[in-house]
C-alpha cells in the first residue's frame, strides 16, 4: 500500500475528504431546515386553529407584528375607506391574473388596519389602476389572519399600487395611523354585496424537499468515498498482478486485444 503514499494518491484522498466533508456539511443543513420547517408547521397549525382575538391584543399601531403571531386570527370592527384602497398587483389563481384589493379599515381609535379583502380576476397587465369593486359601506367587523409586512422594492407604492404589502410604506400614503402589518379577511359582518376570492392559507402539512435533498447530499459523499476506494483496490491489484504502469508510461493510443495500435501518421 506504499503507492497510497505516493503525492497523487494524498492530493487524491484529501479531495475525496474534503468532498465527503462538504456533502456530509450541506446534508446536515438540509435536515436543519426541514426541523425548521416542521417547527414552523407546528407553529402556523397552531395559529390557524386558536380561537380569534380582538385586533388590540396582538396588533399595535406603527408595531410590526412577529412571526410567532403570524396567521392568528383577530376581530376589527370599524369602517372601509375606498379613498386610500390599495391595489396589489400581479397576483395569480389557478394560473389567471388579477390583483389583491387592500383597504384600510378605520377603527374608533381613529387608527387603521390594512385588510387585504381578498382576489379578483383582472387582465390589468399593472400598468393602469383596475376598476375596484366598493366595500361595505357603514360599521363593519372583520375576522382574518394576521401577516406580516413585506419588505424590500416591492413595497413601494406608485399610483395607489404596489406589488407587496406593508403597512409601513402604506403608511405614507394616508392620512392616518396604521396598525402594523396586514389581515387577511377570512369573514365579514354585514357580508359584502361582492366578496372577492379569499386569502390562500399556507400548507402546514408539508415537509418539503428537505430530507430527500439531505439524503441526496449524503449519497454522493458516500459514492465518493466508495469510489476513492474502489480505486485504492484496483490499482492495488493491478500493482499485485504486476499489470499497473505509470500514468506517463501508459500509450496514448487505442489498443486492440492488449496490442499497441501504431498512430496512423
Amino acid at each position: 500500500m506504499r503507492f497510497l503514499l505516493s503525492r497523487r494518491w494524498l492530493i487524491f484522498a484529501i479531495l475525496v475528504a474534503l468532498g465527503a466533508w462538504g456533502a456530509w456539511l450541506l446534508g446536515q443543513w438540509q435536515f436543519h431546515r426541514l426541523e425548521e420547517r416542521r417547527q414552523s408547521n407546528h407553529q402556523i397549525a397552531s395559529n390557524l386553529n386558536a380561537p380569534p382575538v380582538p385586533v388590540d391584543m396582538l396588533l399595535k399601531p406603527g408595531r410590526a407584528p412577529s412571526a410567532e403571531i403570524e396567521w392568528r386570527r383577530v376581530t376589527v370592527h370599524g369602517t372601509y375607506d375606498d379613498a386610500h384602497a390599495v391595489v396589489l398587483k400581479y397576483q395569480t389563481r389557478n394560473g389567471a391574473a388579477g390583483v389583491d384589493v387592500v383597504t384600510p379599515l378605520r377603527t374608533a381609535s381613529g387608527a387603521a388596519v390594512l385588510v387585504d379583502r381578498g382576489w379578483m380576476g383582472t387582465e390589468n397587465s399593472g400598468a393602469t389602476r383596475p376598476k375596484l369593486p366598493p366595500s361595505t359601506p357603514g360599521t363593519v367587523t372583520v375576522t382574518g389572519f394576521v401577516r406580516q409586512n413585506a419588505s424590500g422594492g416591492a413595497t413601494d407604492i406608485g399610483d395607489m399600487s404596489t406589488r407587496a404589502v406593508s403597512s409601513v410604506s402604506i403608511g405614507h400614503v394616508v392620512p392616518y395611523p396604521l396598525y402594523g402589518g396586514f389581515v387577511d379577511l377570512a369573514h365579514q359582518a354585514p357580508r359584502p354585496a361582492k366578496a372577492l376570492a379569499g386569502a390562500e392559507l399556507p400548507d402546514d402539512t408539508s415537509d418539503g424537499p428537505h430530507f430527500f435533498y439531505g439524503l441526496q447530499w449524503w449519497f454522493f459523499g458516500a459514492l465518493a468515498i466508495f469510489g476513492f476506494f474502489f480505486l485504492m483496490y484496483d490499482e492495488w491489484q493491478q500493482i499485485r498482478n504486476g499489470t499497473w504502469q505509470k500514468p506517463s508510461e501508459r500509450p496514448k493510443h487505442p489498443t486492440v486485444d492488449g496490442q499497441h495500435r501504431p498512430s496512423d501518421e
